[in-house]
């Protein structure tokens, strides 16, 4: 397992260094031209480990196929090349802290700040683990590059050991999952799959099959614009409006800063204009449907309340989907997350699912029709500069792929 530790710790490093964010303003496939890079990369080194029909999509994704040794089902690995756009990713310098002591953990590009146990319990259990961070003024990028690092390891072992029973694999690496675009409509017939499973997962043990829904909404406040000094009876400051709808919303009960478990919430992630015009983007989320309309309802009445207060003004409001909890579709047939369950115990693992707070591209897959739970990473931390990931948990979802995909062959025979 020491080589794996060590191919998995050198293939997360050189991928962090890679800037990979998407934009969620971008109209492109993919959002951000960066993202090929580490695509190149990896195709290239997919066909060096000797994959077969290595390929970079024309939005985007690569993919590839590790033949099958066994009789199987078709399953597909996933997880996404791009970095989230909330925090800086330019300049990334993973550092790997070696046989972790317990302690603080300090960044030299941010005097301050420090990450400690006592503030993620789970860092605590990792004492003697090697941890990767970055250096302290950027994200470190394991989400979800630790996914991307896993699996490339895997399908290296998995090729030079073709005595391990397996079906045939199929990967694939995607863009723009953090803006909700990772799951283009042509990617479930290119990847080909039964089903699959999306490696974009936090602590060891955790097998997910229920995640979000969510809608994004797009707010324009126009109002109008006119020199301040003669301003009198005439400007209207779309600034202005903006900021009251802002705070009609409710922020006590319903943003991601006060809420957990099952609770969803609103949370506005940019706000751009002046005073004659501004858009902000909120996203809406909740495990329920009717919870996550009730949401996207309660924006478009404070919207136009506060359009009803100053009819010069023009308030526009436009939510869209963006992914539906996948649980509404896994749960009439969980044998993907029973195999994957499975696999776990038998690396001496107990599963646990818990619903994501958030989205994965398989969420989008399985509303496709190609079942996609989703397997841990050990990533810890994540869209900010206090990210971390443990080489062993690493190591361990390796494994745990390497028992689920010989025990889908078996339960093939069956």
């Amino acid at each position: 397992m020491q080589d794996i530790h060590s191919k998995l710790e050198t293939r997360l490093i050189r991928y962090c260094e890679v800037d990979t964010q998407s934009d969620e303003e971008s109209p492109t496939a993919p959002s951000t031209a960066i993202q090929l890079n580490l695509a190149k990369i990896l195709a290239q080194e997919l066909e060096a480990i000797g994959a077969a029909e290595v390929k970079i999509t024309d939005y985007g994704a690569v993919l590839a196929t590790v033949p099958a040794t066994a009789e199987g089902p078709v399953i597909g690995m996933l997880a996404h090349m791009d970095t989230a756009p909330a925090y800086n990713a330019v300049g990334v310098k993973p550092r790997v802290i070696r046989g972790y002591d317990g302690g603080e953990i300090t960044y030299p590009d941010a005097p301050g700040l420090v990450n400690c146990p006592a503030r993620n319990p789970y860092l605590g259990e990792k004492v003697g683990h090697d941890l990767i961070t970055a250096s302290g003024g950027t994200l470190l990028g394991a989400d979800d590059k630790a996914g991307v690092a896993i699996l490339m390891t895997l399908a290296e072992h998995l090729l030079a050991n073709p005595d391990v029973p397996h079906g045939k694999v199929r990967l694939a690496f995607t863009p723009d999952e953090e803006i909700g675009r990772g799951v283009d409509a042509r990617l479930p017939a290119d990847l080909g799959a039964d089903f699959a499973y999306t490696l974009d997962g936090g602590a060891v043990g955790e097998i997910e099959y229920e995640s979000f829904s969510a809608d994004g909404a797009k707010v324009k406040v126009v109002g109008v614009s006119t020199h301040p000094g003669t301003a009198k009876g005439k400007m209207v400051n779309a600034l202005h409006l903006a900021a009251k709808i802002i705070d009609m919303l409710p922020q006590a009960t319903q943003t991601p800063e006060v809420v957990e478990g099952r609770e969803g919430f609103w949370h506005i992630t940019n706000i751009a204009g002046t005073a004659a015009e501004v858009e902000f983007s909120i996203i809406l989320r909740d495990f329920e449907l009717d919870g996550l309309a009730a949401r996207g309802e309660m924006l478009q009445q404070v919207c136009a309340a506060v359009a009803a207060t100053e009819p010069r003004a023009t308030i526009t409001c436009t939510i869209k989907p963006q992914y539906r909890n996948m649980r509404y579709w896994l749960e009439k047939d969980m044998t993907p997350v029973e195999l994957a369950r499975d696999a776990c115990r038998d690396a001496g693992i107990a599963p646990v699912s818990v619903p994501i707070r958030g989205g994965t591209d398989g969420s989008r897959l399985t509303e496709m029709g190609v079942p996609c739970p989703n397997i841990f990473t050990g990533m810890q931390d994540i869209h900010g500069p206090l990210e971390w990931v443990s080489v062993q948990d690493m190591a361990v979802a390796t494994d745990v792929c390497l028992r689920l995909l010989s025990r889908a062959a078996q339960h093939q025979g069956q």
